[in-house]
């Protein structure tokens, strides 16, 4: 996990916005979640106990379903969003799921760096008290830019709720109607995610 470089009191801090580059080569700190939102270092609250069953029960319900060509990955992966060039203040976000292409999961591995948003086929957020918003809006926004073709809430309120977005050419995301039982559609492939059992 990436995290701010150690600041001591005679030091600056980071004046200049953040790339790609400049953010993978922050160091490891596995106590804090940062993400970087052009340019700039974000911390998100870390999730409880409640959402880590959560995910990991939908990482096991879509990884049952996908395709041998899609894999889903659980929490605290880096996704470069790609909404400006490698010179450029960068936007990373970490989904609490993503799902990508083997083709992108290869290149990854065999390239090194990170995730590309050019080959998520699906991002899922499970809303906190602290991200309400975020996740709502602005990664709302910021995944449809990136042209992340699904996206999903996952309020883990009672009764839990997923909210599904696709994107369209047009619009940006539309919602296709929030459900708190089972959800099924054919995007990015045939699933059906059964909600009680978060």
């Amino acid at each position: 996990m990436t995290a701010l470089p150690d600041e001591r009191p005679d030091e600056a801090p980071e004046t200049h916005l953040l790339t790609v580059a400049d953010y993978i080569a922050l160091p490891e700190d596995d106590l804090t979640h940062w993400e970087l939102q052009e340019g700039i270092l974000v911390m998100s609250p870390s999730p409880t106990p409640e959402h880590n069953l959560a995910f990991s029960e939908l990482h096991f319900q879509l990884r049952a379903q996908l395709p041998s060509e899609l894999i889903s990955i659980p929490a605290d992966v880096d996704l470069d969003l790609q909404l400006d060039g490698p010179d450029e203040p960068a936007t990373i976000r970490r989904p609490d799921i993503v799902v990508v292409t083997r083709t992108e999961f290869d290149r990854r591995r065999s390239e090194g760096g990170i995730l590309r948003a050019s080959g998520a086929v699906l991002v899922v957020e499970f809303v906190s008290p602290g991200t309400r918003r975020r996740d709502r809006t602005i990664k709302r926004y910021e995944y449809a830019d990136a042209g992340i073709p699904n996206y999903w809430i996952v309020d883990l309120t009672s009764p839990v709720s997923l909210l599904p977005y696709r994107l369209t050419e047009e619009l940006g995301y539309v919602d296709d109607g929030e459900t708190t039982a089972k959800y099924t559609t054919d995007a990015p492939c045939s699933l059906t995610i059964d909600l009680s059992l978060f």
